[in-house]
């Protein structure tokens, strides 16, 4: 199992100034140093949920004047938000500064207001985002790109500087919907995924067919899946719960349109906005409970390592841990320590004999 970093803070809004970013910086140089495989940072734009990461191309620059080993990913672009050359042309640098260790995986989008940004129709997303993700892997290896200019001519155009990596890695984003799984295997493009709406079993079902489309359509390729899971782990599992129990509640709630989406497939009626102070209590806790015991890496490196090897029995291929939900920025880098603990158990191959 391959561990990685996973960002999507909800502290944009906060008094910070420079320290916004201190988590971010700090802990992919932790990441850095201990062996992690990749840091992923997402695109998102109109809200305080996310918000720290408006693109994701700039803050990787960063990170690849930050580090020197691990792997730079977006996680992820809304390609339906950009036009095909400019993510090429932004990700190219970004490969070029960090010597060739970017990756990018391609979302839709989910949010109409974010589409304020681009001409697509919202409707259109997920089939503009596959032939975006077509085209920018032809930019990338050296491909013209017919487009039309500003005098209403064709013309083709190319991506300068020249990446580094003659291939970029891709990823496709999916909420859950196995089409969505069965469209990256045809592309050859692993999957980026979360347990938001998804359970283990179900993921399992789903990676299945991933990895059958993949082999059938690519002459035996697997693919590569990698899972975000909410992250801490501590000395003790009390530890855990009482670092996480607060910050993650208040995590849940700011992004309540997202966990009570099942309610709204069940009740087209169903309305978040018009429920009572003490039902959104109520839902926060047992979305809580439900991260804490089932969708999230929590707990002892020994519990988290039987966590994992569920995981890898379902066929992840990579850990994505989110780490920026809300508890204090010392204590999660201090945490980090048992993070990195739980990858070289399970890169030595004994997590599932632990006590």
């Amino acid at each position: 199992m391959d561990f990685s970093l996973f960002y999507f803070a909800d502290d944009s809004t906060a008094d910070g100034g420079s320290g916004r970013y201190e988590l971010l910086l700090e802990g992919a140089r932790f990441a850095d140093r201990h062996g992690f495989t990749a840091v992923w940072t997402p695109e998102r734009h109109f809200h305080a949920f996310g918000g720290l990461y408006p693109n994701p191309a700039v803050v990787g620059a960063a990170l690849a004047t930050a580090t020197e080993n691990i792997a730079i990913r977006a996680g992820s672009v809304v390609a339906p938000l950009h036009h095909p050359a400019r993510i090429a042309e932004e990700w190219s640098v970004v490969d070029n500064l960090s010597g060739g260790r970017v990756g990018v995986s391609f979302a839709s989008g989910w949010h109409p207001t974010d589409f304020a940004l681009s001409g697509t129709p919202y409707e259109d997303r997920k089939r503009v985002m596959t032939e975006t993700l077509r085209q920018v892997r032809g930019l990338w290896r050296g491909e013209a790109l017919d487009v039309v200019d500003g005098a209403g001519r064709t013309t083709s155009v190319r991506v300068f500087p020249p990446p580094v990596q003659q291939e970029l890695p891709v990823w496709v984003t999916s909420a859950g919907e196995v089409d969505t799984f069965r469209a990256a295997a045809t592309a050859r493009a692993g999957v980026l995924t979360h347990l938001l709406h998804q359970d283990t079993a179900e993921l399992a079902a789903k990676i299945a067919e991933y990895r059958r489309v993949a082999r059938e359509t690519h002459d035996g390729w697997e693919g590569h899946v990698a899972l975000m899971l909410h992250t801490f782990v501590a000395e003790t599992r009390e530890e855990a719960r009482d670092a996480v129990h607060e910050p993650l509640k208040d995590y849940l709630r700011s992004s309540i349109h997202l966990i009570t989406r099942s309610y709204k497939d069940a009740d087209p009626d169903f309305d978040v906005d018009a429920l009572d102070p003490e039902d959104v209590d109520f839902i926060v806790e047992r979305a809580f409970d439900s991260y804490f015991e089932e969708r999230g890496l929590f707990g002892t490196v020994a519990e988290a390592a039987r966590t994992v090897e569920r995981l890898r029995a379902a066929g992840v291929d990579e850990i994505a841990c989110l780490i920026d939900f809300g508890v204090e920025t010392g204590r999660v880098l201090d945490g980090l320590r048992q993070v990195n603990a739980l990858r070289e158990l399970s890169a030595a191959g004994l997590g599932g004999r632990t006590s």
